[in-house]
């Protein structure tokens, strides 16, 4: 190979490295994936703190990645290659023998897991007239590992969420606050005994309706109410072409789509939403526009708000409860809908956009009773959750 010609290959290397990092600084910056349905990699600060713990370089790495340009193209390309070498694994994203879709669970940061469970322990003695309740859902690989492709691992689920149910269940007596011990309900316990069923989605990383009115069956018993039988509802599919997050992330070609199910109370109440967020309102609790978007699981809610509240007109033979708040992540948008056939006052904060003090708004607005429902993959990389306490 000629002189001239190793010129040409530096000189057009250094021109694509040139240009790509242009267009990284030029190309507006998203802070939210709605394909992915996930916080991207803000800037990260700059700090001889952040330098020593090695956090930038983490961050940095993580930014570059998230807001690549043409991300989504070169992921696509990447899964074609991966495939046509039997590769089961892309992007993070492992598809086993029956066309379902996993995320690898790595293993998580322990201290920072439990500082995370100790701010719920703090939120709940520094509130020792409330009743607090936590749901910590697994994700799909928590509950089916044995389904990941051969030599492909996953961190158990299980394991992070007794260790955060410890944490978080432990007494305040012995401190001396004589607050009560939150309430905690593992996800594994009332998933397990129907792991048969259809209970995650098969292309996305949201647990289906079916699955979601497991969690409301636990928590309504955990609350003493009586649970609303299946038999009290109309089910029906409202799309049958929902690919989720999982594939848009890994682009595996020859997913079958995912359907999604809304349970109709035969007993129908007529609930309103007021988005603080804008200012807006939305009649009903399901947004039919995204059943025609790439994000259909925004069906539920309309999507990730800050804060919401929730009011629904109810017998007063069908109130368990006059008021809740809920704390959560998007896991609770497919729940909500059967709480709010309970509670005519329900208010919602999603802790990862919300900023403003959780407890002046419950001392606001009278609240006395909170659920923070949270899967646990979600939960052990949300350092927001430290805003319980501020």
């Amino acid at each position: 190979m000629s002189a001239r010609t190793n010129r040409l290959y530096v000189i057009g290397f250094v021109a694509l490295l040139f240009g790509m990092s242009v267009l990284l600084l030029l190309l507006p910056k998203k802070s939210f994936s709605e394909t992915e349905n996930r916080l991207l990699q803000g800037l990260p600060e700059l700090s001889w703190e952040a330098i020593k713990d090695k956090e930038f370089s983490k961050d940095a790495e993580s930014y570059v990645t998230d807001h690549f340009p043409w991300r989504d193209k070169w992921v696509a390309l990447k899964s074609e290659a991966e495939q046509l070498r039997l590769q089961q694994e892309n992007n993070g994203i492992y598809k086993d023998k029956d066309g379902y879709l996993f995320e690898k669970f790595e293993e998580p940061a322990w201290e920072k897991v439990a500082s995370y469970a100790e701010a719920v322990r703090k939120f709940a003695e520094s509130h020792s007239d409330a009743k607090i309740s936590f749901l910590l859902a697994p994700t799909s690989v928590g509950l089916y590992p044995e389904r990941l492709p051969w030599l492909a691992s996953s961190y158990s689920e299980e394991k992070v969420n007794d260790f955060i149910g410890s944490i978080v269940s432990e007494s305040g007596t012995d401190s001396g606050t004589g607050s009560r011990s939150v309430s905690f309900l593992n996800g594994f316990d009332f998933l397990k005994p129907a792991a048969g069923e259809d209970l995650y989605y098969r292309t996305d990383h949201h647990w289906t309706t079916r699955g979601a009115y497991l969690a409301y069956a636990a928590f309504a018993r955990s609350m003493g109410w009586s649970v609303k039988p299946e038999s009290d509802f109309d089910i029906r599919t409202v799309t049958d072409s929902f690919l989720g997050s999982f594939h848009t992330k890994s682009q595996f070609s020859g997913a079958k789509p995912d359907t999604i199910e809304q349970y109709v109370p035969k007993k129908p109440a007529a609930s309103e939403m007021t988005v603080a967020d804008d200012g807006t309102k939305m009649e009903g609790l399901y947004a039919e526009s995204y059943l025609s978007k790439k994000d259909k699981y925004s069906y539920f809610l309309g999507g990730v708000h800050a804060l919401s509240e929730i009011r629904t007109e109810l017998a007063p033979e069908d109130v368990s409860l006059d008021k809740l708040l809920v704390v959560k992540d998007s896991y609770a948008h497919s729940v909500l809908p059967f709480l709010a056939l309970h509670v005519p006052d329900i208010h919602v904060i999603d802790i990862r956009y919300y900023n403003g003090s959780i407890a002046d708004y419950m001392a606001e607005n009278d609240i006395e009773n909170v659920l923070l429902l949270f899967n646990t993959a979600t939960f052990v990389s949300t350092p927001e959750l430290l805003k319980l306490n501020n």
